[in-house]
């Protein structure tokens, strides 16, 4: 695949965003249009992205907020509006919860937005979260869902991708996810990345 950054493009984005939402966000919307772009990386809008950054809070707090994308909006034409931030302390303390069902994730995601009125946050979100990098997107790749959708999909991913890939086995998206992504990144954390069977890719960067 080849690459569609550019500096030009990228700095574009920044002048054009960054003064009310910095830096990191800017090019966040930007590189999650890039993705977008790619009709093999996503489709009909799907897959999601994040960055983990400082944000102010009424009292003047500075507390780690995770932007991710938000329910309704597309990689390939969304804005800053479409990245609602969430607490990230509080969304690291549920990592200690047992089990968290379905109905009170998303309760918790809601109860902690900066903005009430942001959207819906990812399903995946508590996956980005317990996560340690920055930067995070996660796509549903055509040539990934090729070879994972099938009977032997661990063993063909491992030898396109070879071990520099967790392989983490299938789960329904959500908490129990979550925690086993983390879980099997923290076994292999200089890993260049994380191929979901039969769902998609996480790719990072710091």
């Amino acid at each position: 695949m080849k690459s569609r950054w550019s500096d030009s493009e990228a700095r574009q984005f920044c002048d054009r965003y960054a003064p009310r939402c910095g830096d990191a966000l800017a090019l966040r919307v930007y590189t999650s249009r890039l993705i977008g772009a790619e009709a093999d990386l996503v489709m009909h809008g799907g897959g999601n992205t994040s960055v983990k950054v400082a944000k102010e809070n009424l009292l003047g707090d500075r507390l780690e907020a995770l932007c991710i994308k938000g329910s309704g909006w597309d990689l390939d034409s969304i804005e800053p509006q479409g990245f609602p931030a969430i607490d990230l302390g509080w969304l690291r303390r549920l990592r200690k919860l047992e089990a968290l069902s379905d109905e009170e994730m998303v309760n918790q995601l809601r109860t902690h937005l900066f903005d009430a009125a942001a959207p819906n946050p990812s399903v995946e979100t508590l996956l980005h979260a317990f996560l340690p990098h920055t930067f995070i997107d996660h796509t549903h790749a055509d040539a990934i869902l090729a070879l994972t959708n099938q009977p032997d999909g661990a063993r063909l991913i491992r030898e396109a991708l070879g071990d520099r890939v967790v392989v983490v086995p299938y789960v329904m998206p959500g908490f129990r996810l979550a925690k086993l992504a983390a879980e099997m990144f923290e076994g292999k954390p200089d890993a260049d990345g994380m191929v979901l069977l039969k769902h998609g890719l996480f790719t990072f960067a710091a």
